[in-house]
Formats: C-alpha cells, sequence, structure tokens
C-alpha cells in the first residue's frame, strides 16, 4: 500500500532534482507507467473496499510511536535508527498510509507534503550511508516494487499459474499470503549485485535485513493494525481485476494482463542446486528457499521416478564459508512433500548431508548446522579425530526437537585419516564433557549414521583393547575390537571384556539395536518385568517393536535369561530382514549342520536365514542351537551383521 501509494515521487535530493529538471529517472520503470498502473487498480475497487482504505489511513493516523517501533522492529533493529529518524519514519509512515485513499480520490496533490519534506530525505540519506549504498532515491524504491525483476514481477510469475478463483482464496488465506510476500522477497534481494541489481536489495543485504525480518513486519502490520488486513485485500483484489493473471507465458507483468508460470528448476531430478538461495550474514548462512521452486523440484523427481516411492529432494548448498548454516523447510514444503510422496529432503553442503524423513512432521522445519572447534572433542578425549566437530539442531514449529520417531542420518565427511584404521572410526556423540560412541557405516570417504537424537557430534578411531581376549584372538579378537569401536558392545570394567561369560536377553538386545544403528528414543514397550528407567528398557522397547525379539508371552519379557544360539541367530535374521526386505532364505543351508533336527521349529526359518546369509557358521559341522550364547559368540555374529550387504 505504502508503495503504491507513493508510486513516481522520489525522496532524495538527487532523484528530486531529476524529476523536476525533467532528468530521466535511474529507475526502470517509468513514473508515467506506475503512475497509470496504480490508478487502474484503484478505478477497479469497489464503495466497500475504499471503506477499507479509508480506515486503515484512519487507524494509522493515531498509531504511537512505541507501537509503530514493535511493529517494525525486525526492520528498525537492523538500521539502528535515532530517535529522530524514528520519528521521521512514523511521520513518513502516517503521511503514506493517508494518501491510500487520497489516491483513491484521484487526489495526487496530497503526495506534494512527503515528496518535498527535507526530513524524509535526511532518513533515505541516513539509511543509505549505513548500507553503504550510493544515492538511494525512491526512484530505487520503486524499482524494488515495479521493475521487471521487482516484487511485483515475481509475485506475477509465483501466481502465473493461478485461477483467478485460487488467487481469491489465497487472498484470503492468511498463511498463503505469508509464503507468496516471503516468497517475492526473498526473490527480488537477489537482484543485488551484477546484471539487474537493485539498489534497495543491495542496501537490505549490507544491513542484514532478510526476507523473514520483512515477512514478520507484514505479519506484525497485519495483526497490530487492524484494518490493514482488508485494505490490503481490497487492493489486491483491485489488482486482479485490473491485471489478470493468466498462464500466457513469456511476460512478467506490468501491465497488459499477462503472466508466467513458475519455472521448474532446471536440475537433475533428485538434486536442486539452491546455492545462489543462500545469503550470509555475520558467520550465519540462510538458505532462503523459494516454495514454488522447491514444490516443482519435487514434480520433476515424482516425474522422473513414476511409480516410485520413498523418494528424496537432496537440496544442494555448495560451499558454504559460515560457520553457521539454517535450513528452513517451511510448512507449505512439507506439507507438500507428503502430499507428492516425497519421503525425505536432504540437505548437502561441504560435503555433509542431512537427511530428513519429512513425513514426520506437519509444521514448518528448520535444520541448523554448527561446525564447532576441534578442541569441543581433543580437549576431552586423546582419540584422533577423524571429522570435523558439528552440533545439529532441529525447530519443528518454532519449537526445538531433540528427538525423533524417523532417524536423521547424517552423512559426515572424513578427513585426516592417513594411517588410522577405518574399521575403528565411530560416530561418537558429546554428552556432558563425555563421548558416546554410535558406530556409523564407512562409506569411501564418510561415514553414515541414523541419528534419533541430535546434539554434537563428530568422528573418532575408538581404539579398544581388553586384556583378557587372548583366548578367543584368533576366532573373535578383531570382531570384538571393531564392535567395541561401534559402541554396540562394552567391556565389564577394568579393561576386561569376560569373552567367554554368557549373554542375557536385554543384553543382546542392546548389542543389536546398537549395531544395527536402530535406536529410537520414541519407542515403547509395555512388559511389566521391564521397568522405564532400567537401562535396557529402550533396546527393548526397539526390539519387541520392530518384531526382533518376542516376549515370553503378552506380559513378560525375561531380561535376565540368557539367550541360546538359536535364539540369536533368529534375532539377528529378523533385524537384517527388517532392513533388507529383499535378503532371501535357503531353505538347505540347515543341512549344513548335523545337529539341524535340535533346532526349535519356532527357530529354524532364522537360523536358516543366518545360515544361508553366512551370519552364522557353526563349528565341526554343529549349530549347537540350544548352547547358551557367549559374548565372544555375540560380537562375532554382530560383526558379520554390520558388513552385511
Amino acid at each position: 500500500m505504502a508503495a503504491a501509494s507513493v508510486a513516481g515521487f522520489p525522496f532524495s535530493s538527487e532523484g528530486l532534482a531529476k524529476h523536476l529538471n525533467g532528468v530521466a529517472s535511474a529507475a526502470s520503470v517509468s513514473h508515467d507507467t506506475v503512475k497509470n498502473k496504480i490508478k487502474a487498480i484503484y478505478s477497479n475497487l469497489t464503495v466497500t473496499e475504499a471503506t477499507y482504505l479509508k480506515a486503515y489511513s484512519t487507524e494509522v493516523a493515531g498509531l504511537s510511536q512505541d507501537k509503530f517501533d514493535a511493529i517494525f522492529a525486525p526492520v528498525l533493529g537492523k538500521l539502528e535508527l535515532n530517535e529522530q529518524d524514528k520519528a521521521t519514519s512514523l511521520k513518513l509512515f502516517k503521511s503514506v498510509s493517508s494518501v491510500v485513499y487520497n489516491v483513491y480520490a484521484d487526489d495526487f496533490d496530497a503526495l506534494k507534503e512527503i515528496r518535498y519534506d527535507v526530513d524524509n530525505v535526511k532518513l533515505f540519506n541516513s539509511i543509505a550511508a549505513k548500507a553503504q549504498v550510493e544515492g538511494l532515491t525512491f526512484d530505487d524504491i520503486l524499482d524494488f516494487f515495479f521493475a521487471t525483476n521487482g516484487v511485483e514481477a515475481e509475485l506475477r510469475t509465483l501466481l502465473g499459474s493461478k485461477t483467478n478463483a485460487e488467487l481469491i482464496n489465497i487472498i484470503a488465506n492468511p498463511e498463503s499470503q505469508k509464503t507468496l510476500v516471503k516468497d517475492a522477497v526473498y526473490s527480488v534481494l537477489q537482484h543485488k549485485t551484477g546484471a539487474g541489481a537493485l539498489t534497495v536489495s543491495d542496501a537490505v543485504y549490507n544491513l542484514g535485513i532478510t526476507a523473514d525480518d520483512i515477512v514478520t513486519t507484514f505479519n506484525n502490520v497485519n495483526a497490530e493494525i487492524k484494518s490493514a488486513k482488508q485494505a490490503a485485500q481490497a487492493l489486491a483484489l483491485g489488482y486482479i481485476r485490473a491485471y489478470p493473471l493468466v498462464s500466457t507465458g513469456g511476460n512478467t507483468g506490468g501491465g497488459n494482463g499477462g503472466g508466467t508460470t513458475v519455472t521448474t528448476p532446471t536440475t537433475t531430478p533428485g538434486i536442486y542446486d539452491v546455492s545462489a538461495q543462500v545469503t550470509t550474514v555475520g558467520g550465519k548462512a540462510t538458505l532462503n528457499l523459494v516454495d514454488a521452486n522447491v514444490l516443482a523440484a519435487f514434480d520433476a523427481l515424482v516425474a522422473a521416478n513414476a511409480g516410485k516411492t520413498d523418494l528424496t529432494l537432496t537440496l544442494n548448498l555448495g560451499t558454504v564459508s559460515a560457520a553457521i548454516v539454517e535450513v528452513p523447510l517451511s510448512k507449505a514444503i512439507i506439507e507438500a512433500a507428503k502430499a507428492k510422496g516425497i519421503a525425505n529432503v536432504a540437505v548437502t553442503f561441504n560435503g555433509l548431508t542431512v537427511t530428513i524423513p519429512v513425513t514426520q512432521f506437519g509444521e514448518a522445519v528448520t535444520l541448523t548446522v554448527s561446525t564447532e572447534a576441534d578442541t569441543t572433542v581433543t580437549s576431552i578425549t586423546s582419540l584422533k579425530l577423524a571429522s570435523k566437530v558439528y552440533s545439529f539442531d532441529l525447530t519443528v514449529g518454532g519449537v526445538e526437537t531433540t528427538a525423533f520417531k524417523q532417524p536423521l542420518i547424517i552423512k559426515l565427511p572424513l578427513v585426516n585419516t592417513t594411517g588410522l584404521d577405518k574399521e575403528l572410526l565411530s560416530v561418537a556423540k558429546i554428552v556432558y564433557g563425555q563421548l558416546q560412541y554410535h558406530g556409523g557405516v564407512v562409506d569411501g570417504d564418510y561415514i553414515v549414521e541414523p541419528r534419533d537424537t541430535f546434539s554434537s557430534y563428530a568422528v573418532v578411531e575408538n581404539k579398544v583393547t581388553f586384556s583378557d581376549i587372548a583366548n578367543v584372538q584368533a576366532w573373535a579378537g578383531r570382531q570384538i575390537q571393531v564392535v567395541a569401536a561401534k559402541g554396540a558392545i562394552e567391556g565389564i570394567g577394568s579393561g576386561k571384556f569376560a569373552p567367554k561369560s554368557n549373554v542375557t536377553r536385554a543384553e543382546f538386545s542392546k548389542m543389536l539395536i546398537r549395531a544395527l544403528n536402530l535406536e529410537n528414543s520414541t519407542a515403547t514397550e509395555s512388559f511389566s518385568d521391564v521397568a522405564s528407567t532400567a537401562w535396557y528398557a529402550p533396546y527393548v522397547a526397539v526390539a519387541a517393536e520392530k518384531g526382533i525379539i518376542t516376549g515370553r508371552n503378552a506380559s513378560t519379557f525375561d531380561p535376565n535369561a540368557t539367550i541360546t544360539r538359536a535364539e540369536m541367530a533368529t534375532m539377528i535374521s529378523r533385524a537384517v530382514k527388517s532392513l533388507n526386505p529383499a535378503a532371501t532364505t535357503d531353505a538347505s543351508a540347515l543341512s549344513k549342520f548335523s545337529d539341524a533336527a535340535k533346532i526349535s521349529a519356532s527357530l529354524k526359518d532364522g537360523v536358516a536365514f543366518a545360515a544361508s546369509n553366512n551370519l552364522v557358521i557353526g563349528n565341526a559341522g554343529k549349530f549347537n542351537p540350544n548352547d547358551t550364547a557367549t559374548r565372544a559368540e555375540a560380537a562375532v555374529i554382530i560383526y558379520r551383521t554390520i558388513n552385511f550387504k
């Protein structure tokens, strides 16, 4: 509304001189064109809609300085104006708002006071100096809103494929308005350098004002100035009547009724290059997505994978120099992903990738990744660091969320691995100054690990030694070392492993869930003999939820009972099948064991699967299915499982 009412009238001394002396304006859109466009819009307003403009003008006239400062705080905070300039800003806002109705009445003379006001010129000059831009004029404001790459053109591009009925629905929907404004403003803010550069975009960028700041201010105006929403809707309807948005293509608007459809990103389906949409201010890089373009990328991915499910769209931010990277995914993106069958949105930059299963969320999601100093880890351990140290944060609907129903997958780039034993590399979680080891699968120069909780993580070479494994070294030594390095199995204290000790059902549940990265803090169980505070409770919950292990009956688990070799093989088989549904069983595999008849009927299929895939081998032609499994045997079968392809 402010832009509409002051169209064509420069504020700075330079712009005023050009205007009065007939010198061609620097603006890429002529004053007459804009003025005629505004008059066309106003001529399409109904009498009732005009009353909304009058109500808005009247309400703003009574706005206090404190309320004005609060409404415009997201922008004023970046401008750092003195009290006099703040007062001038309020006076300017009131003057412009009064003109909103005066222009409807074809009274352009009311603009004279604004265009000649010395305080206004000083305010613009002050802002230009702070933003380190030369000659900021109101012509530049015109460009920002009305040029061929301005806000109006971007809105036409975003809305070009909509029917008038859909557009009217959007006008009535505040959430849709927020998304449209943000997308349009963000796109225009990108025009800060090079061909088509806009002075206002350059100034806004230098001042650190983001699209989110502008959208928040837009929301504040609608919330605090009660008549603003109706007035804005009235002008929007007048615009649609004057310049219908049709999908004729090849035109960005500008008064002839033309429009364009949303441009589908010209990227490889599944990978969307968003590097140009990253802005960095004060050590923090923010990805500013245009929702419509992301939805177009979804469509391209779906079209290229007809009939396929579990699709992932990767947002490639390229190389980012900032220590903090923030990636907001709007609610519109989340909902569209679910509607279009997109299971995951992955974010990648600097070799790091975070894959987010978006179907579990119903609100906007913001991922923040911070690169921390190596000393975060090296100050608490002598283990060799094999990656940078990263802190991961996620908000859902603006609320910090640290646990997820579906794990988020982090893929960390490895560094300085020369001379390291890659099989001993483990993703380590930093918790209260100590490291918790969570394993991970080494994939070339990366390590991949699903996480159901977020915190700070790094990769270390976790060399673990035990003093009591000499007797099993030949067949289990390396396996114990690797599985312990991954955090899937632990010693009993004092540097001992107790390889010959029996394994309980609770212990093996933990070993298996940790080894296969199946941890899920939201899983629950209802066994009467598993206390919620027991160390093994979260692992039993996941194992039971996934059908990997069953209770002795519906209500009891018997956590301290020892586990047999056949039971262990069956649990392993169920777990592997849950992760690899295509894996097959060769029923004849049991014939290699002379004691196969001793395997319980309910466990034969599990043992057969394990034998078919060399997860169990046996000894001297026997499987010994009913022998109690030892810790060394558990380490060996888990080692084979984590290497199962």
